[in-house]
């Protein structure tokens, strides 16, 4: 018998799929490295129940057979591909959101849950849970658990790690733990080690999660917005290093380098953005008398460095900047018309004090290896999001483009940052771990041990060191381009 037909003995409720066309639709994340060398799985499991998950962890560990947890698929890192074979175990059809807890300001609810649709149920108690991927709308929580996700509002709000307070998990022998005490709604604990911080960002190297326990907060009464147009990338720096120094604490910091600002413009001609070196946004919320304090202290103390400054707290003009922000992941491949965006080496965070030089240093990689790039992120807390464009057909264009993640991770490592800012490590970034970590990477493989001891999880991502990936065996299909979704980052 094969794995999927000892897998249906097992079940009750989930589905088990191994026909070939089934398990290729699960070869991929949208990662360009899965792009070029998909993983076929050798069964998937779509989860219906956590007993369902407690069984199948139960046989692939009696049997030493691999598992990836997987969600929507909207990681950019190889991290939810078999890339071992194995079986892939879907939690996406565990999609229910089981409780808002208003009283408490927490909500319960299963893994698969699309983050934009949580949201819009909590908007409904004047509700929200802040973190904020550009991916929001397929972006499931348990992956944004899972890799401990960050988003515009990182700078104020913090990562996905801080609004977790407790998982149901399933760990690799098929035990079922409820990590944040058993029970519990208290939003604060001291009592033992954070296993919730543990499973969370840990990749589904450690266990599933099969349910998360979230913090909430109201909806912030009202937002404003402060848009600074920069002749030099340097002056964009100094004004995020002089905004906080001024005592202001943005919920938002965005940059827009040169070419990001003239793919908009193609993209949207109404925008009418001005060609600079650098466009920053600063987004202010809180009650109305301070954000209209904070907005006009920003572009007070932006303004010696800026072209122009100006902010608004209208709803319609706030919505507007807020687009054209969020048009680059799909505008950016206006300036090279045909080509595909490369997610790969996408996702650096660098100190702020070092931006600029970064930016200016990307810009010499893409020359150097003739490949446009054009760059956008999350100025207030250091992250870049580099865009690639490349001809997907042309080997020569996909093998410097690979070269090209490669400089830029280890730019960030040399700039004192690091290669991963809010998207995960995945197979893609794993070549850079023990760089990046020194030894304390040999203690996370030694916590990974202790409670995987067979390393059936998850494994290639994290802890092992594969080839960079310029240096891998590809297998992109001739005259196909390699494509990858499209995430506003």
């Amino acid at each position: 018998m094969s794995v999927a037909d000892d897998l249906r003995q097992l079940l009750t409720a989930s589905r088990v799929l191994d026909a070939p066309a089934e398990l290729r639709t699960y070869a991929y994340d949208a990662s360009f490295l899965t792009q070029l060398a998909p993983r076929s799985p050798d069964a998937v499991v779509i989860a219906e129940t956590v007993q369902d998950v407690s069984a199948v962890m139960r046989y692939a560990n009696a049997n030493r057979i691999p598992v990836t947890p997987r969600g929507a698929a909207s990681g950019q890192a190889a991290g939810a591909v078999a890339l071992t074979g194995g079986i892939v175990l879907a939690m996406n059809a565990m999609n229910q959101i089981l409780e808002i807890d208003t009283a408490n300001m927490q909500a319960f609810c299963e893994p698969g849950v699309v983050h934009a649709q949580l949201n819009a149920a909590l908007a409904k108690q004047r509700l929200i849970f802040p973190p904020d991927p550009g991916s929001s709308r397929m972006a499931t929580v348990g992956g944004m658990a899972s890799t401990n996700a960050h988003g515009m509002r990182a700078v104020k709000y913090g990562p996905t790690s801080a609004w977790v307070l407790g998982l149901e998990v399933v760990l690799p022998d098929g035990q079922i733990i409820e990590t944040g005490s058993v029970g519990s709604r208290a939003k604060q604990s001291s009592a033992g080690l954070e296993l919730t911080r543990l499973i969370v960002g840990a990749e589904g190297t450690l266990g599933v999660i099969t349910r998360l326990r979230l913090k909430l907060m109201p909806i912030p009464i009202a937002r404003a917005i402060v848009v600074g147009l920069f002749d030099a990338l340097e002056q964009a720096g100094q004004s995020v290093q002089a905004v906080f120094a001024a005592g202001v604490g943005p919920s938002a910091i965005e940059i827009l380098d040169e070419r990001c600002v003239q793919a908009i413009n193609l993209y949207r001609p109404a925008m009418a953005l001005p060609r600079v070196e650098a466009l920053l946004l600063f987004e202010v919320d809180g009650n109305p008398p301070g954000v209209r304090w904070d907005a006009e202290r920003i572009c007070e103390v932006i303004g010696p460095f800026a072209r122009r400054t100006e902010w608004s707290d209208e709803p319609a003009r706030i919505s507007a900047l807020w687009e054209a922000r969020s048009l680059v992941g799909a505008a950016v491949g206006m300036l090279r018309p045909g080509s595909n965006r490369a997610y790969c080496g996408e996702d650096i965070c660098v100190p702020v004090a070092r931006i600029p030089e970064t930016l200016r240093a990307v810009q010499e990689i893409s020359a150097r290896h003739r490949i446009p790039i054009a760059t956008y992120g999350h100025i207030g807390g250091g992250g870049l999001h580099p865009g690639h464009l490349i001809d997907g057909r042309d080997a020569d264009e996909i093998q410097r483009v690979l070269r090209v993640a490669d400089e830029i991770h280890l730019l960030a490592l040399r700039m004192g940052g690091t290669t991963t800012g809010e998207h995960g490590v995945g197979a893609a970034r794993a070549p850079y771990m023990a760089q990046e970590h020194g030894p304390a990477l040999d203690v996370m493989h030694r916590l990974k041990r202790a409670l995987d001891p067979n390393g059936i999880m998850n494994p290639g991502v994290i802890f092992d060191t594969p080839a960079r990936p310029f240096e891998m065996p590809l297998n992109a299909p001739v005259g196909e381009p390699a494509v990858a979704p499209i995430d506003p980052g």
